[in-house]
């Protein structure tokens, strides 16, 4: 299996996925090691001191002002876990979680954060023996970090609460440790503090939306091309020279996808062959790389604000270099939570441009000689009539999770967190809005392969023939009288989903980007 080996300068964006979905092995590495040795010394020798420093010998937040005895500390970490583990609502995917832990020991194991070597291994340990505390959906402001679901991880380490365990049963903590031979953490002096301040949860669930839409906005450049090719349009506005003359990146990369896939196609140029010939496409098919790109430039903005997250040690306070031991305002989560928004709004523009192409095939007035709804008998049969009610429905959702959640504030902790980001949830919207995203394609894609195979005696691209042919053998069946169309879709999401549609795309084309 595939080990993450953990240092102290943060980590990628391949290994928090190999961690989060592909279970990969975390390791600490000798150089981690003595860096949280190093950093537990300072704050060993600062706790036997007599004056207060935050997180170390005084409450927490509001409470910041009591100076705590030290035999009351170990109390006073378990007590901030166990009070601070109050989330609700339905569970939160296991992929959430183990990305959540796993950048939290990232961060852990900078040494910025005075957590000892035992209680970093004991964070590996539980991931590596499949072990995920169960973290509910409500809970965190996206500011002090991610605290109620990094709680519940924490509530874990400690051998409270519940989770599951590798077989994906709940069962207390105390028995899915035992089991594996793990025990339980008791945390000392800044401990606890130092395993709820980051905002983990919201940057895992970046970084693995980052993945799924790169391969969606690949795959929305296919499905653009399939549906251009089904209305007969022109291929000639995704000429490279029209989009080097503006330059945005994102742009030129869709128009050269899409032009690969149309190569060598025989239904492309015949717009002005008709007895009313178009002079241009709508702008839904020709305008498609100009949205799409907009969407990849939005990603590579999102990917930069990921990477240096993940270059960061975010806690409050942390340990420097020097010895200091600082309070800061680092876990503030706006950096992530504007990204995350954003992604989202890209997105819902996307599946409205993808809807837009699907409704004008199933058009007659506007499909350019399609049956009406591509129906085998019109009238009789109605086609894929509902499949874009489905799709607008999509659509319709998409706008409303594109309402940023950063936007929005609700001061908590007496006044003394007077401003949150709410970047955990937009994060958990995004979510949502990239499921959708995936289905809207994937109603195009079925609406395109069927548009095309209905335009008898034209030969369509070779790429777009093996999309064809690739779409069938997933289960989605072709053009024929009406039927129960929902496992036709649901089987046309999963092969979009799984990326298996670029995939024979590209066996024609090489990669695309």
């Amino acid at each position: 299996m595939h080990t993450v080996v953990v240092g102290t300068s943060g980590t990628t964006p391949e290994d928090v996925i190999a961690v989060a979905r592909g279970n990969a092995r975390v390791q600490l590495s000798p150089e981690a090691l003595d860096a949280l040795a190093r950093s537990r010394e300072i704050v060993d020798s600062l706790a036997a001191k007599p004056e207060p420093v935050y997180g170390v010998s005084t409450g927490f937040g509001a409470l910041a002002s009591r100076h705590i005895s030290p035999e009351l500390r170990a109390q006073l970490q378990r007590n901030i876990v166990r009070s601070h583990a109050a989330g609700m609502g339905p569970r939160v995917e296991r992929e959430v979680v183990r990305a959540l832990m796993f950048l939290r020991l990232k961060t852990v194991a900078s040494g910025h954060t005075g957590v000892r070597p035992s209680v970093a291994q004991t964070m590996a340990d539980v991931l590596n023996a499949g072990i995920t505390p169960v973290v509910h959906e409500y809970g965190s402001l996206g500011c002090s970090g991610d605290l109620a679901p990094l709680s519940h991880c924490a509530l874990t380490l400690m051998g409270e609460g519940d989770a599951e365990g590798p077989d994906g049963v709940v069962r207390p903590a105390c028995e899915l440790l035992a089991e594996a031979g793990i025990e339980p953490v008791e945390l000392r002096e800044k401990e606890g503090l130092a395993l709820l301040n980051g905002t983990d949860g919201m940057l895992g669930m970046l970084i693995m939306a980052l993945a799924d839409l790169r391969r969606l906005y690949t795959s929305a450049d296919i499905t653009a091309a399939l549906t251009l090719e089904a209305l007969l349009g022109t291929e000639k506005v995704l000429a490279p020279e029209l989009h080097a003359i503006r330059p945005h990146p994102g742009q030129g990369d869709a128009a050269a996808n899409m032009a690969a896939v149309l190569k060598g196609s025989g239904l492309t140029g015949h717009y002005q062959e008709e007895s009313a010939p178009r002079v241009q496409d709508a702008y839904s098919v020709r305008c498609a790389p100009q949205v799409a790109g907009a969407g990849r430039d939005t990603l590579a903005h999102a990917a930069l604000v990921a990477s240096r997250e993940l270059a960061s040690a975010v806690d409050n306070p942390v340990v420097l270099p020097d010895g200091r031991v600082e309070s800061n305002g680092n876990f503030h989560g706006a950096p992530v939570a504007y990204a995350l928004d954003f992604l989202a709004i890209a997105a819902a523009d996307l599946g409205s441009i993808a809807e837009r192409r699907t409704d004008r095939l199933l058009d007659k007035n506007r499909s350019h000689g399609l049956p009406p709804f591509l129906a085998d008998d019109a009238g009789v049969d109605s086609g894929l009539m509902i499949a874009q009610y489905t799709q607008a429905a999509l659509v319709s959702e998409m706008k409303r999770l594109a309402v940023p959640a950063s936007a929005d504030s609700i001061p908590s902790s007496a006044m003394q967190e007077d401003h949150v980001s709410m970047g955990w949830s937009a994060a958990r919207k995004l979510r949502t809005a990239v499921d959708n995203l995936t289905r809207i394609i994937a109603i195009e894609l079925y609406a395109a392969t069927r548009a095309i195979e209905l335009r008898h005696g034209l030969t369509a691209a070779p790429a777009s023939l093996a999309a064809i042919a690739a779409t069938r053998a997933a289960g989605v069946e072709g053009p024929g009288p009406d039927r129960f169309l929902a496992p036709d879709l649901a089987a046309a999401d999963a092969f979009v989903r799984s990326g298996g549609l670029v995939e024979a795309v590209e066996g024609v084309t090489g990669p695309l980007a």
